[in-house]
Formats: C-alpha cells, sequence, structure tokens
C-alpha cells in the first residue's frame, strides 16, 4: 500500500533519483519514485532550483538498503582517487562524518571509518551503535517553537484565509523520518495544539464570512 512507504533519500535531479531506483529494482526493493519539485521553468531559473525527487520505500526495507548502500561503498573505496577531500579531513572531522552519517553519504561514512581505522582509531561496532542511538534521540526532538508561524496562523485564520487552514494543519500533523525509517511529529505538544486551534478557527471563519458575503 501507497501510505506504507516513507521518503529514504531526495534527490535534485531525476536521473540521479532514477539510477538510484534501478539499484532498488536489482536487490528487489519495491519502491516509489515522486515528483515533489516546484514548477519552475529551468530555462529561466538556469539550474535545478526547486527540484526534488523523492525515492520512498517500505519502512522496513530501510536496514536492508542501508546495508546494501555500505558494502557497494566499501567495495568503491578501492577506487578512490588520491585528490578526494575527506583525505584532508582531521580525526574529528572524521568522528563528526559518523557522528552526523543522516548527513552525509554512504561512501563518505565508510571512508571515515576506514581512515580512522588505518590511524589505529577505529571506531567499534559498539560505539558505531551508541553514536547513532544519540543521534537518533537528538534527531526526535521537536524543533524549536514556531512562534511567528503561530502568529501568522491565528491572523490569516480571523481572516478567514485557506492558508491558516493550511498552516494549522501543517504544524498539527507534519510528522519528520528519522534515519532508521521511524516517523515522529516534528513539532512540540504545545504547538501542535495550536495548530488544531488555528486549523479549526481557520474553518469556522471561512464559512461565517463565505456565509457573510453570500446573504450581505
Amino acid at each position: 500500500m501507497i501510505e506504507e512507504f516513507i521518503t529514504y533519500k531526495k534527490f535534485n535531479n531525476k536521473n540521479s533519483a532514477e539510477k538510484f531506483g534501478q539499484l532498488l529494482e536489482k536487490e528487489k526493493i519495491e519502491y516509489i519514485l515522486e515528483n515533489n519539485s516546484l514548477s519552475l521553468d529551468a530555462s529561466l531559473t538556469g539550474n535545478n532550483f526547486g527540484s526534488e525527487f523523492c525515492v520512498k520505500i517500505n519502512k522496513s526495507d530501510f536496514k536492508i538498503i542501508d546495508e546494501i548502500l555500505e558494502k557497494n561503498a566499501e567495495e568503491d573505496i578501492n577506487e578512490i582517487s588520491s585528490d578526494y577531500y575527506l583525505l584532508t579531513f582531521s580525526d574529528e572531522e572524521l568522528i563528526d562524518i559518523i557522528t552526523k552519517s543522516d548527513e552525509w553519504s554512504t561512501f563518505d561514512v565508510s571512508l571515515a571509518k576506514k581512515m580512522l581505522k588505518e590511524k589505529g582509531k577505529e571506531v567499534t561496532k559498539e560505539e558505531i551503535e551508541n553514536i547513532q542511538n544519540k543521534r537518533l534521540l537528538e534527531l526526535s526532538k521537536p524543533e524549536k517553537s514556531q512562534n511567528g508561524y503561530i502568529i501568522a496562523g491565528y491572523i490569516f485564520a480571523i481572516l478567514g484565509g485557506w492558508l491558516s487552514i493550511f498552516i494549522g494543519w501543517h504544524l498539527l500533523t507534519y510528522k519528520k523520518t528519522l534515519p532508521n525509517g521511524t516517523q515522529v511529529y516534528a513539532y512540540s505538544e504545545n504547538d501542535r495544539k495550536q495548530g488544531n486551534r488555528i486549523f479549526i478557527i481557520g474553518i469556522t471563519f471561512l464559512v461565517l464570512w463565505s456565509l457573510y458575503f453570500l446573504f450581505k
């Protein structure tokens, strides 16, 4: 079912997304390629601004794909060029790559582990697991309070605009996907309550203003 699929990776061009999809097909992993790009003419912008292609998979396949990508990365390391930018990184920077592996490519993470090992500073599997668990806890924390967003939502709600309904619904329901595939609410409980109120007030005033202009 489509609703069971969540975003695993985002790309700013279709070719890269399709190439990744081909890898999944080879491994017989079901996926969905979703185009979330803005409707902007590339001839006007001159680049891929606004382009976003999401590859979605079943949550149960996250770990499988992680292992496949890691295996491929370890094989590609043998063909790395001597001027690859990671080769100039300090030990602290390499450890930071491992700590924030969700922000780096699987290749770079594997290379960072290999470089530390060669320097006699190998990060063990147990240490990596602890690092990943701490990272998940950090990423699962709600975003900082959306005060400006909330104020704007109430203003638009009173004016009866559709934008307030979108703001309210977004604050109430939006979730972010963690590196392990788990989805958590992006905003705090208080912000979500505010979003619910904005959503209800927005609908109420939209109906009231519609009736006013209809029968005045």
